[in-house]
């Protein structure tokens, strides 16, 4: 059995993958890893990954490394589910260098709006907690909306009119609570 990641073996992760690397990449993390390491939440359950450019070396030792420290890691991002906003990797934040590999949190504002397109309750007290420690603005996440929504269509799961609710809703409550804009 897997155990919960927390930020303490976060960075075990981030050291063991650091050591395996041969060539130089970037590691964007994403979801609750963002969440442990930025201190909101105490753990998550795995450790979500997005590895440019693409290295067969760091994804050959992912399942080992999974074995080792006992952890759920998968390759996962935003634009996995949602069309990537513009400017994505210029916006993610670093964490830290590991040997070879530049670690990053994936762009606040992706991981936004991949959370509000979920829609799950931990998903939605995650953006409101983005919203509050100032790392996404909260007209700019409806900005950015806008910039990929001729592309949803790439994405049949997603019902674009609801989407655009959804995010226009979390915008708004956004602003009536906090006057951010």
């Amino acid at each position: 059995m897997r155990q919960k990641v927390t930020a303490s073996r976060l960075h075990d992760f981030i050291k063991a993958l650091g050591d395996a690397a041969k060539t130089p990449v970037r590691i964007f993390l994403v979801g609750g890893a963002t969440a442990v390491l930025l201190g909101w939440r105490v753990s998550t359950i795995d450790v979500d990954v997005k590895v440019i450019p693409d290295s067969d070396n760091i994804l050959q030792s992912l399942p080992a490394l999974k074995e080792r420290l006992e952890m759920n890691i998968e390759l996962a991002s935003p634009d996995d589910f949602i069309p990537a906003l513009p400017g994505w990797q210029e916006r993610s934040r670093f964490i830290e260098q590991a040997g070879k590999i530049g670690f990053y949190h994936y762009d606040f504002y992706a991981q936004a709006l991949a959370k509000i397109e979920r829609g799950h309750d931990t998903d939605t007290r995650d953006v409101q907690e983005m919203i509050q420690r100032g790392l996404i603005e909260p007209k700019r996440i409806l900005e950015l909306f806008s910039s990929i929504e001729d592309q949803l269509f790439r994405y049949p799961a997603i019902d674009g009119a609801s989407f655009r609710r959804s995010v226009e809703q979390t915008v708004g409550k956004a602003i009536e609570r906090g006057g951010l804009e």
